[in-house]
């Protein structure tokens, strides 16, 4: 009685195979399901604040600086440039690596399709 299932698997092997490809598919279309409308929205919100905040901290240091250091250059837009460059510089870095990540999982989607 303890031995059905085995019997059962060994006298249809077809329909193992079967039910494994039909898992394999089921995973992977959970893993590269198609992403929507809010989750496009979120990544244009999540870079915005990448480059947000380092251009206000930056403009915040310079005129907390310009207030307690008089000096002929304005720190607050020397701080507000360099905020601003570091932040763009941190949501590039983050995009190429959102891209890398999706071509390669492409490419690996080529080099293994489902059955």
């Amino acid at each position: 009685m303890n031995d059905e299932p085995e019997n059962a698997a060994k006298k249809s092997p077809g329909l193992l195979s079967a039910v494994e490809k039909k898992a394999a598919l089921k995973l992977r279309a959970r893993r590269n399901a198609t992403p929507g409308v809010w989750f496009g929205l979120g990544m244009i919100g999540l870079i915005g604040w990448s480059v947000v905040v380092p251009t206000l901290v930056g403009a915040a240091l310079g005129i907390w600086l310009d207030k307690h250091e008089v000096g002929q250059h304005s720190w607050t837009l020397a701080l507000l440039m360099a905020g601003l460059t570091l932040g763009c510089l941190n949501a590039w870095h983050w995009v190429a690596k959102e891209d890398k990540a999706m071509r390669d999982e492409q490419e690996d989607d080529k080099q293994h399709p489902p059955e």
